[in-house]
């Protein structure tokens, strides 16, 4: 199959008859010019170093030249190839929290650092550390949505995990069971791959106790160990909203937030995993150690890739005309007046 990447510059084509009608027309001038200085016949002997042929070859290479330039910036594929490669790995399903508590701050104070963004820059440098590896997003509230799919395109994981925003989830809550659920059912049938949930939270106000636990029980059942991120602090600090802290409709004070590391860590016994607290500087490299421990095997990744790049051909091709075009001069080759091609016979 034959194709281009920028089929538009194509239309540039339509300039090449433009150029020849041109040319025609200067060249219809230049006789009719020539004529007012006398017949063709006696102009001939005046001029014997002018060639009636080159100007027409010189164009034509010319012409050669610009159309085949254009076609090389029109990008000419020679077609698709289904390219498929084999990598060894594991696959890991990544389950962000995205209650309003994640907005609150990550350490003991009011004005720290956003868990969210805390969680997501911890999550950012893990997704940098997988090679062949596969990855997947489940974004959770008061339910549980796939953000992305398991994957190896690491930069769509990242774009889609810095999109989260707990402000913008509407069905509020701590639906655990409903995130480990759906990353459980989100992974490959393939039973010789190493997975994994890296579940992050701070853990607080959940809404189905027993019902997490038991989610977490059944993963580990499946082969899927469930590591789990704490993000925050015990100590309880306020949550903020436009214009102020989220309040307590039924009291009227502010809303106090902190993280259950307990609970959390309870989760990941449950799941056959670790439970690291984010604020711990060696919390990535314990988590990374974990993932190691899964079983890497391989697996057939199948992309769709654009081959056989033909514009390399067609500029040499463009820079050759253009080259025998400034080899063929205008005037008569000298030494090809001494040639005579065909003798007449002596009567």
């Amino acid at each position: 199959m034959f194709s281009f990447a920028y089929p538009g510059y194509l239309l540039l084509l339509l300039l090449l008859p433009f150029f020849v009608v041109l040319y025609a027309w200067a060249r219809f001038i230049r006789r009719k010019n020539l004529r007012k200085f006398g017949k063709k016949g006696s102009l001939i002997p005046l001029m014997p170093d002018v060639s009636p042929y080159k100007p027409p070859i010189k164009i034509t290479l010319e012409m050669c030249a610009l159309a085949l330039l254009i076609i090389a910036f029109a990008r000419p594929w020679g077609g698709i190839k289904d390219q498929k490669t084999e990598k060894e790995g594991i696959e890991v399903v990544i389950a962000m929290d995205a209650s309003n508590s994640m907005l609150a701050s990550a350490t003991a104070s009011n004005d720290g650092p956003e868990r969210m963004r805390t969680a997501k820059l911890m999550l950012e440098k893990l997704i940098n550390r997988f090679d062949n590896d596969r990855v997947g997003l489940i974004v959770y509230a008061g339910s549980a949505y796939t953000l992305i799919p398991v994957t190896n395109d690491y930069v769509s994981a990242k774009m889609f995990l810095n999109s989260i925003d707990p402000s913008q989830i509407a069905e509020q809550g701590t639906n655990i069971a409903a995130a480990i659920d759906m990353a459980t059912a989100s992974f490959s049938d393939n039973r010789n791959i190493g997975k994994a949930i890296v579940l992050i939270t701070d853990a607080e106000e959940l809404d189905d106790r027993e019902g997490v636990m038991e989610a977490a029980k059944t993963a580990a059942k499946n082969g899927v160990q469930v590591d789990v991120i704490g993000v925050g602090t015990t100590t309880g600090v306020t949550i903020p909203q436009r214009g102020g802290v989220m309040i307590d409709p039924e009291t009227g004070t502010p809303v106090s937030t902190a993280l259950n590391e307990e609970l959390a860590a309870e989760i990941a016994r449950a799941g056959k995993g670790i439970y690291v607290n984010a604020a711990n500087r060696d919390a990535l490299n314990e988590l990374d150690k974990q993932l190691d421990t899964l079983k890497k095997a391989k697996f057939e990744s199948s992309t769709y890739a654009l081959h056989d790049e033909l514009f390399p051909i067609f500029g040499w091709l463009a820079l050759a005309f253009l080259v025998l075009d400034i080899l063929v001069l205008d005037r008569k080759i000298g030494w090809l007046d001494n040639i005579t091609f065909f003798k007449k016979e002596d009567k």
